[in-house]
């Protein structure tokens, strides 16, 4: 086993080393072992002194970032680095990905993939969809998952890619509400720090068995610096700072409501929720006589039931637009992998119009419906 995890270490070592690295992560720890640093990430960077080889370590409470020099400088910094009693490594080169896991017994698992290319690059090929997170990293042998979860928050991603500008600046502060067990929350950390931007993010779910799980799972990660977690409930539970971005997949009925009541509160500059169940408007309906002439989409149950989800997001989506989001309502996902597949996406720009207001209260007042969303929202903090 050992000879087998040396062989891997001396093929990281010759990426690492390698002139079409792209970025190095180090992280996670072999059983019974500490190593001296949680963390280490590696890339080329370019300065006015030349190309130099970029080491960001954490000790899980500060950052420590040094540049050093091609050659014999860069092979004693790696070589110490490899020392490191690390559980994972993930490198990525123009050419390869190649994930190295060291497992619980010490025996080396090694996963390699060719760089994808898009459709139409000059290799000629048209290929199958690229993943922004590849099933086989070795994030989800920690944290889990079925395939249809990880198809689900692949496409979250994909629309938090759609959302955020193509270079944010400054650090970005993340809340994913009502987190679960946190697939989204870590896969949004790995995708964000990938794309190089200084993110911490926060989970919140109301059980206080979950928050010990995930807390657990990032300190295995060597996240505990980045990733944390709060037990309590989407509407009160502690947050701070405000978030820059908030995320919520599938919370459940007005959960939804709650998590985008905050976001408002935040002053949150994007927000990515995607619905799950719809019952509050769906009840009011049931209570009261449709306006004319629109009883038959109401009349029937099932055709009712989907009529109240459809008004409900359109409802969340008016609101988020009078309290100064443009928001839209999209399908971030094939309903074959989830029948709850539309996302309520949204980023703050500024003041409703009249004319907006006048149109939403048309609605309400219409069908004689109160979104649990509006009740939030005029609620003093």
């Amino acid at each position: 086993m050992l000879e087998a995890l040396d062989v891997a270490l001396g093929e990281v070592r010759g990426l690492l080393l390698g002139p079409g690295l792209s970025r190095a992560v180090a992280a996670g720890r072999r059983r019974g072992q500490h190593p001296s640093v949680v963390r280490a990430e590696l890339r080329p960077v370019a300065l006015k002194a030349g190309p130099r080889l970029q080491i960001a370590t954490s000790d899980g409470t500060r950052p420590h970032t040094r540049n050093v020099a091609p050659g014999a400088e860069a092979e004693v910094a790696v070589d110490e680095l490899l020392a490191e009693p690390f559980g994972n490594w993930h490198v990525e080169t123009a050419d390869t990905t190649l994930q190295l896991r060291v497992t619980k017994s010490g025996a080396a698992q090694v996963h390699r993939a060719a760089a994808t290319r898009p459709a139409g690059t000059p290799d000629g090929h048209d290929r199958t969809k690229e993943w922004l997170l590849d099933p086989g990293d070795p994030l989800f042998r920690e944290i889990g998952g079925s395939a249809a979860k990880r198809r689900q928050v692949d496409a979250f991603l994909r629309a938090l890619a759609a959302t955020l500008p193509d270079d944010p600046t400054g650090p970005l502060r993340v809340v994913d509400l009502g987190c679960g067990n946190a697939y989204l929350t870590f896969a949004a950390h790995r995708y964000l720090v990938r794309r190089g931007l200084d993110v911490t993010l926060v989970g919140v779910d109301v059980r206080e068995d979950q928050r010990r799980r995930n807390t657990e799972l990032a300190e295995r990660l060597g996240w505990a610096d980045r990733v944390s977690f709060v037990a309590g409930t989407i509407a009160e539970a502690t947050v701070e700072p405000a978030p820059d971005l908030v995320l919520a997949l599938h919370a459940c009925d007005t959960a939804t409501d709650e998590a985008l009541a905050r976001a408002v509160r935040w002053d949150a500059r994007w927000v990515l929720a995607a619905p799950c169940c719809h019952h509050d408007l769906a009840a009011q309906l049931r209570a009261h006589p449709a306006p004319g002439p629109y009883e038959l989409l109401t009349r029937q149950g099932i055709l009712r039931e989907r009529f109240a989800d459809v008004l409900t997001d359109a409802l969340r989506a008016a609101l988020l637009r009078l309290h100064g989001y443009r928001a839209e309502v999209v399908e971030f996902v094939d309903s074959a992998h989830t029948p709850r597949n539309l996302l309520i996406r949204a980023r703050r720009t500024g003041a409703p119009t009249d004319a907006q207001w006048a149109e939403y209260r048309e609605l309400v007042g219409q069908w004689g419906v109160t979104p649990r969303l509006e009740t939030l929202l005029a609620e003093v903090p």
